[in-house]
């Protein structure tokens, strides 16, 4: 949508996830137990499109971001999970299937963090879908070729979810950098799937409900 504002058509022709992955994991010894404990605290915040739910959010709560005992401190977070580990951040963004095991590495317990999912919030936008330009859509070559394309990922994503074993080894087998491992593609393949699934008409439908909210 914002994209949209800015002159360029951009058209959403599979809505892959149901739900959103985006949470604010934050510190418990910082004394955040819920939304309105922000104020005075520094927040980690992706500013990749992912800035827009969290300022809908402090806009709800009536929070300023500009700082001060009485609002929030935003910290524009690189996507690694440093700041709340070297307490630069009292909170920061965190997708549950992957940065929130990353700070469960880091050595953190679950006990010992807080964790605000923006779902839970309200305040979720719609994440992972396929996007093309509306102009496109006028060519039947292209439309043709975008209906086999769309078809085939839904289908890759059913048997990923079906197969969450042999997905997480296909994975694995074509890491070149070795950086990836088993307990976190499983992680991830687990928690991915549950963002997936939940649309009464499968994977790739854009409810109305979720576009209008």
């Amino acid at each position: 949508l914002a994209t949209r504002e800015k002159g360029v058509s951009l058209v959403n022709v599979a809505q892959i996830f149901k739900k959103s992955g985006l949470m604010l994991t934050c510190r418990k010894e910082t004394g955040i137990r819920n939304p309105k404990d922000f104020r005075g605290k520094t927040l980690g915040v992706w500013f990749f499109g992912n800035e827009y739910p969290f300022l809908s959010w402090t806009s709800a709560l009536k929070i300023p971001t500009t700082g001060g005992s009485n609002g929030v401190k935003v910290l524009k977070q690189g996507f690694n999970v440093d700041p709340l580990i070297q307490k630069q951040a009292d909170c920061i963004s965190t997708m549950i299937y992957n940065e929130y095991w990353q700070v469960l590495q880091s050595g953190f317990k679950p006990k010992e963090l807080v964790v605000f999912k923006y779902e839970d919030q309200k305040v979720a936008t719609l994440e992972d879908g396929i996007y093309v330009l509306e102009k496109n859509l006028k060519n039947k070559k292209f439309v043709d070729k975008l209906t086999r394309f769309v078809r085939a990922s839904i289908r890759g994503w059913d048997y990923a979810i079906k197969n969450q074993k042999e997905a997480v080894q296909i994975v694995l087998d074509n890491d070149d950098t070795g950086a990836q491992t088993k307990d976190h593609q499983t992680h991830m393949a687990k928690e991915i799937a549950l963002l997936v699934k939940g649309s009464k008409k499968g994977i790739g439908y854009l409810d109305k409900k979720d576009y209008d909210r």
